[in-house]
């Protein structure tokens, strides 16, 4: 039995760090997948429960120098954010304070600054020796700490280079400081190194600061999913009222609701008339009235009246608890165009270090043949310049940003590869009821042969009870607004893309479309038969009743457009997608509907297998599909295609088998998401190519010794930060 768990995880800072992680628990026995997402700080663990347990991946975790906690365990993971930023915070600014006193100093070495005034102080070894010394080994002691212990667990990633750099620096400037004490008076013969440390630490600990600042922003659009979570609501219970834990309710507790106050669980209303804000599932603000026997959901917002509220859901099942799941589900995966980064990044950092050997034996032996200070300070911009944390940056951080966009407009994507897939797309299949159509269909006509309609309701009704399909709920409407208490039904049988059979009193009833009976060789009276034509003409859906095996009647059902249909289906052409309706109707209602809307591919009378069948056909011609539906009977097809696309009216199954849901089911929304996509995958490939670009370019200025060692500092984090803010723009071109 596999299980997911996600847990937060503390302790990374380059993507070295994640990819380290990903190796270590993916080598242990029972786990499935892992996913390790820098940005987020989070992990997406699937393991077989039976072989291993998540304890057991946390303690591996922990042995190798990480902090990982179950999300679910970690209540204050926001509140840690914060935290870390504060205590980067003060290391900046004691850092920054201890280093201005060595950047005045720098004045001394250039012509240009001969009227500025440097303490003399300020350019004495020792002195620089001793404000350097907390920089380099208390202010930053956890870029060692780090550091150690990646070497421990045999990797390196950025603090290794941090160290080495800042390391070579520091000692070699005390070799110089210690082995000329004897003449501390005649400093200008003595070329020291302290202030590139003390300049790379504080640079660094800036671009982490900033950089914290910025990820607490993408995670913008998860922290205010929790906080439309409420801890109480008002219990209502013999005749009384009072404050009750939400984890507490059950379905069936009755709780008051008050205006101004927000949801707290799912439920339905018992009395009172409001206005709900429900922009949380719809992206809309306009206000929804609502009734009795209307449903509410957790985290919307009661604007007017007072009401009370039967619960339907336990809390951990609410509609607001499974976006929360679906948006950190789709924030802590990856895309497939990470994979670009991270086999870059798994050889990278060798490979810096190699070219850093390799730099200061040619300064040292051409470059500048005997000049070991010019040899060291070329090795240490090479080390800093090539930190890969723009790399790591790249993908999650728009992937978090884009996501979290779509979760406001009530966009669902359970996995970053599906935010990658739906925007490279070329074909859309639509099915019809429920995804083009209201899907909430009522009877226009009805006709019986040697059976009255009440009795013919009841025992139609009775059978049609046991199905969630939108025709059966319109049939069973009609037959309890004439009996409110149908019979009971037995040996009730779903014939998939066809009807529903079963049996009332001991008398079987079949009640399928004119296909089904076609195919079974049962023929229908003529006149009957004429006017089923002229009904499906008209763009009705017509079902044939047989009672113990004899003709008994017809229902004939019409279902009405989406507002936001033909808009949509216009844009989606526009957009250049290859449009396919398909339905289980005949090919007259079929044809009727797709010319309506505008779509002229269409394949009508298909069952759930067939719908399945003209998807990897299409796959076949090398199409990429994005499948919509709502149904039961596309559940199949939604998870064949490449991506499923789930209306949020229709059944759970349906949502849980689609990659992508739509929590209202507007068509317009499948737009906002394909835009979404592809503005998003724009944004990470700029992010890429900066970061690619960047190390590229300033690597062979540093190896030339063009590039200052605490320039490098400089440019290395507002790398890390620049791509950062470039998914931060998503937020203002969606």
């Amino acid at each position: 039995m596999t299980d997911i768990s996600f847990m937060t995880v503390q302790g990374m800072h380059c993507s070295a760090c994640a990819q380290r992680i990903e190796k270590v628990v993916s080598k242990i026995d029972g786990v499935v997948e892992i996913h390790v997402n820098l940005a987020t700080e989070t992990a997406r663990i699937m393991l077989d429960k039976k072989r291993t347990s998540i304890t057991n991946v946390i303690r591996k975790i922990n042995t190798i120098g990480f902090k990982a906690t179950l999300l679910e365990e970690d209540t204050k993971h926001h509140d840690t954010k914060e935290s870390e930023v504060h205590t980067l915070l003060w290391k900046f600014v004691f850092s920054a304070f201890l280093t201005m006193p060595l950047a005045w100093a720098m004045f001394s070495h250039f012509e240009w600054a001969d009227f500025m005034y440097v303490p003399v102080l300020f350019t004495n070894p020792l002195f620089q020796f001793t404000i350097t010394l907390p920089i380099q080994f208390i202010i930053g002691y956890h870029f060692y700490e780090r550091a150690w212990q990646a070497i421990k667990n045999r990797y390196v990633n950025m603090d290794v280079l941090v160290v080495l750099s800042t390391s070579t620096a520091f000692f070699y400037s005390h070799y110089l400081t210690f082995t000329s004490i004897h003449d501390l008076t005649h400093t200008s013969s003595i070329v020291l190194y302290y202030e590139t440390c003390a300049f790379i630490i504080t640079f660094i600990l800036l671009g982490q600061l900033l950089e914290a600042k910025t990820k607490i922003k993408t995670t913008k659009a998860l922290t205010q999913l929790y906080e439309l979570q409420t801890k109480h609501a008002t219990l209502y219970k013999n005749g009384e009222t009072s404050q009750t834990p939400v984890e507490q309710l059950i379905p069936g507790d009755i709780i008051i609701l008050r205006p101004g106050e927000k949801v707290p669980i799912d439920g339905q209303i018992v009395h009172g008339r409001s206005m709900i804000n429900e922009s949380l599932l719809t992206g809309e603000s306009s206000p929804v009235e609502k009734k009795i026997s209307d449903h509410v959901y957790a985290g919307t917002v009661n604007h007017h009246g007072a009401l009370k509220i039967k619960v339907t859901e336990q809390t951990s099942e609410t509609v607001l608890a499974h976006i929360i799941r679906v948006v950190e589900e789709a924030q802590s995966s990856s895309a497939p165009i990470q994979r670009i980064a991270d086999r870059l990044v798994a050889y990278f950092i060798p490979t810096v270090i190699f070219i850093a050997g390799v730099t200061f034996v040619l300064s040292y032996m051409t470059l500048q043949p005997g000049h070991i200070g010019s040899g060291f300070e070329k090795v240490i911009a090479v080390l800093i310049i090539a930190c890969p944390c723009a790399l790591g940056l790249a993908t999650p951080t728009s992937i978090m940003v884009g996501s979290g966009y779509a979760a406001r407009l009530g966009i669902l994507f359970k996995e970053g590869k599906f935010l990658e897939l739906l925007g490279h797309c070329q074909t859309i299949i639509l099915d019809k009821t429920g995804t083009l159509t209201k899907g909430i269909p009522h009877i226009t006509d009805m006709y019986t042969e040697r059976i009255t309609h009440q009795a013919f309701l009841e025992m139609v009704g009775a059978v049609e009870n046991h199905s969630e399909h939108p025709i059966a709920k319109a049939i069973v409407h009609k037959a309890r607004m004439r009996t409110p208490v149908l019979p009971i039904a037995n040996h009730v049988v779903s014939i998939p893309g066809f009807g529903i059979r079963g049996s009332v009193n001991g008398v079987s009833i079949t009640i399928a479309n004119p296909k089904y009976f076609r195919q079974h060789n049962h023929d229908l009276p003529y006149k009957m038969y004429q006017r089923i034509i002229r009904l499906e003409a008209e763009g009705k859906t017509v079902m044939v009743v047989h009672i113990n095996s004899q003709f008994s009647g017809i229902i004939a059902v019409a279902d009405t457009l989406k507002p936001s249909t033909i808009t949509a289906v216009a844009q989606l052409r526009k957009m250049g997608f290859h449009l396919i309706m398909l339905t289980g109707d005949n090919h007259r209602v079929g044809k009727h509907i797709a010319r309506q809307v505008g779509i002229k591919n269409v394949e009508t009378d298909v069952t759930p297998q067939d719908k399945v069948d003209i998807i990897k056909k299409t796959q076949n011609s090398n199409d990429k599909i994005i499948m919509v539906g709502d149904g039961l009977n596309d559940a199949p097809a939604l998870a064949t295609a490449d991506v499923g696309v789930s209306m949020g009216t229709g059944s759970d199954v349906a949502i849980e088998a689609g990659d992508v849901t739509i929590i209202k089911g507007d068509l317009n929304r499948l737009v906002d998401a394909i835009i979404i996509s592809k503005k998003t995958m724009t944004n990470i490939k700029q992010n890429l190519l900066w970061a690619f670009l960047y190390n590229m370019i300033m690597i062979p200025f540093a190896m030339l010794g063009l590039l200052a060692p605490w320039i490098a500092g400089a440019a290395m984090a507002f790398s890390s930060l620049s791509v950062t803010l470039n998914a931060l723009r998503l937020n203002r071109i969606l």
